[in-house]
C-alpha cells in the first residue's frame, strides 16, 4: 500500500494526479514557447497528446523490459483522463475574461 494505506486501484488517482500536473505544466511551457505560433486550443491538443503518448510509451517500456512490473491499460486510461483534464483546466483558466490571458 501507500503510506501504510492498502486503498484499492490508489495508483490510478495517482497516476491520474500526475498526468494532470504534467498537462498544467506543459501548457504552460507551451503558452512561454509557443503562445505567439499557436492558438490555445492547438497547444492543449498537442500537450495531451505528448503527455499521453509519453504514459503509453512508458506503460510499453514497464512491459517490455522489465521482470518485475507490468504494462497496465488501466494506468493509460488515468493517464488520459489525468491529461484531460489538466488540459480541460487550463482551457477554463485562460478562456476566462478574469483569467489568465494567452497571448
Amino acid at each position: 500500500g501507500t503510506l501504510g494505506l492498502d486503498i484499492p486501484n490508489f495508483d490510478k488517482v495517482v497516476h491520474f494526479c500526475f498526468y494532470f500536473g504534467a498537462a498544467v505544466l506543459g501548457t504552460l511551457f507551451a503558452k512561454e514557447t509557443w503562445h505567439a505560433k499557436r492558438s490555445l486550443v492547438g497547444s492543449l491538443i498537442w500537450v495531451v497528446i505528448g503527455v499521453v503518448l509519453f504514459g503509453i510509451i512508458i506503460e510499453v517500456l514497464q512491459h517490455t523490459l522489465t521482470t518485475d512490473r507490468e504494462g497496465d491499460i488501466l494506468d493509460v486510461l488515468a493517464n488520459t483522463c489525468g491529461a484531460i483534464a489538466g488540459a480541460t483546466t487550463m482551457k477554463l483558466l485562460f478562456s476566462n475574461k478574469r483569467g489568465l490571458n494567452w497571448k
